[in-house]
């Protein structure tokens, strides 16, 4: 795994898929082996269910091993084309081997659905086609768990280490960063990683004993804390986090921030130097761009719907709402389309923006707007001054023509994208709202879809097949930042 983070360039030749291979069947080893966590504790409630797992972690160990094993004898380090075809694999054939406890477990659900809900799971979107969550079992809840905690963690690790090197959506701005944040330039990207995952860890630790302390059982806060975490969302009860009004939503709050600011910052903070978090100039704007949301929906319910008899509750609601939105973790307290018209609006813009780069949200990101609006104003001064020269910079780094080019071009195909979903989900036969929603979940990796479709708990049992496969091909764009994925489709990247 060591040499597979080791980027090198080759070009002229079809890429090799043994070593990209290699590396996806060890990974799909690991995942066969957490299936056991989930058979143990259906085991331990006396649930027959456990023999599910057990089957299916035989099934997924033995792909993984005799993929591995197969393949051994082709490992070095990868090309930049293997690269693209490790990261747009490993979330096509991961939700495939995540979709067998729910084809062998669950009766009644096909092929599609169990597909969809892996998706869902790691690409940490959250939404869901069970309709009776309330009526899973144990086991199943903390694989929908697992799922994303480990989506969300690959999506870390990716996201720092391969995507820079790749210079996708203008993550070439990072490639520095990722690899010298520390004060000296790592000797491997793999120890990067291995420090964002112990801080990834000790915060869902964190989070669990957080949510135990507050009220939770152990396995609920256990199951929420992955589902925080990760930003996914995915929980055990159709209420989804309305079974926990109170503290536990600040809580979850707080952590969906933690979640949302680049992981990079988090290890520097852990190595005892703070200041790089707070002066993270995405990081800053992140957090005023949530607190000018929730003071918009707050006015609003106050002025407008004159929601002033309980200000506190008020208060948690908007905060938490908006948080599990922008940061794409998409947990509900309560129904938010009761809010009116201004806040819905509010809500959809904030779940395009996302969270900060590095982190496990999707969506187009807070460092995309950032270069955006210094591009805009540039422009409109050259307009005004068109023989001065107007340097762009984003937290004391110069943004080169190639990064601003990158990120306008990463903007149009996922505008280009979302509204291609909508059009195509309501060539299904959904209903407008639905479409749109449903395209802005799927694309920005959110979760909650609104529409007359949608059953009580916010499933989408309901949906097509045919709008099933869009949101999962809406999922699994999203997640790859689009372009990673995209690029497979051109003859040029074949030809080396």
């Amino acid at each position: 795994m060591k040499a597979a983070l080791n980027l090198r360039r080759r070009g002229g030749t079809l890429p090799e898929i043994g070593p990209v291979a290699h590396v996806i069947g060890k990974i799909v080893t690991v995942i066969g082996i957490a299936m056991l966590f989930p058979m143990l504790v259906d085991w331990w409630h006396g649930d027959p269910h456990w023999l599910t797992f057990l089957e299916s972690a035989l099934i997924t160990v033995l792909l993984g091993v005799l993929t591995s094993t197969a393949t051994r004898r082709t490992v070095h380090s990868l090309t930049i084309q293997q690269a693209f075809m490790l990261t747009s694999g490993l979330w096509a054939i991961l939700p495939a081997v995540g979709a067998i406890p729910f084809v062998l477990g669950q009766p009644g659900v096909s092929l599609t659905d169990a597909y969809f809900e892996a998706m869902s799971g790691f690409t940490t979107t959250g939404t869901t086609v069970f309709a009776a969550l309330d009526e899973l079992p144990h086991g199943t809840h903390l694989w929908r768990a697992i799922t994303q905690w480990a989506g969300g963690l690959g999506i870390v690790v990716v996201a720092m280490v391969f995507l820079p090197v790749m210079k996708v959506g203008g993550m070439q701005f990072f490639r520095s960063e990722g690899f010298d944040t520390m004060g000296k330039i790592l000797p491997r990207a793999g120890e990067i990683a291995a420090e964002m995952t112990m801080v990834y860890i000790a915060i869902t630790l964190a989070c669990m004993v957080s949510y135990i302390m507050l009220g939770m059982n152990g396995f609920d806060a256990l199951v929420h804390a992955l589902a925080t975490c990760s930003t996914g969302g995915f929980s055990s009860y159709d209420a989804s986090f309305g079974a926990h009004i109170g503290g536990p939503e600040w809580a979850a709050s707080v952590f969906m921030v933690l979640a949302s600011v680049p992981f990079i910052r988090l290890v520097q903070a852990t190595r005892g130097n703070v200041q790089p978090l707070w002066a993270d100039v995405q990081v800053r704007a992140y957090l005023r761009w949530i607190g000018y949301a929730c003071a918009a929906i707050i006015a609003y319910r106050i002025l407008y719907l004159q929601q002033i008899h309980h200000p506190v509750d008020l208060l948690r609601e908007t905060v938490f709402n908006v948080t599990t939105i922008i940061s794409g973790t998409g947990f509900a307290s309560v129904d938010v389309t009761g809010w009116g018209h201004l806040p819905f609006a509010v809500l959809i813009v904030i779940g395009l923006i996302g969270g900060c780069t590095g982190s496990t949200v999707c969506s187009v990101k807070v460092f995309r707007y950032l270069v955006l609006i210094r591009a805009v104003k540039a422009q409109i001064r050259r307009m005004h001054s068109p023989h001065r020269v107007y340097p762009l910079r984003l937290g004391g780094q110069p943004l080169t023509r190639e990064v601003v080019d990158s990120v306008m071009a990463f903007f149009t195909l996922f505008m280009l994208t979302f509204g291609l979903l909508i059009i195509g989900l309501a060539l299904t036969g959904l209903h407008p709202k639905t479409a749109l929603t449903a395209a802005w979940t799927s694309i920005a990796n959110i979760g909650p879809v609104w529409g007359p479709e949608v059953s009580r708990n916010g499933a989408v049992d309901q949906f097509s097949g045919s709008a099933k496969w869009l949101m999962i091909l809406g999922m699994y764009l999203g997640r790859l930042e689009l372009i990673s994925a995209l690029v497979l489709l051109l003859p040029r990247f074949w030809r080396g």
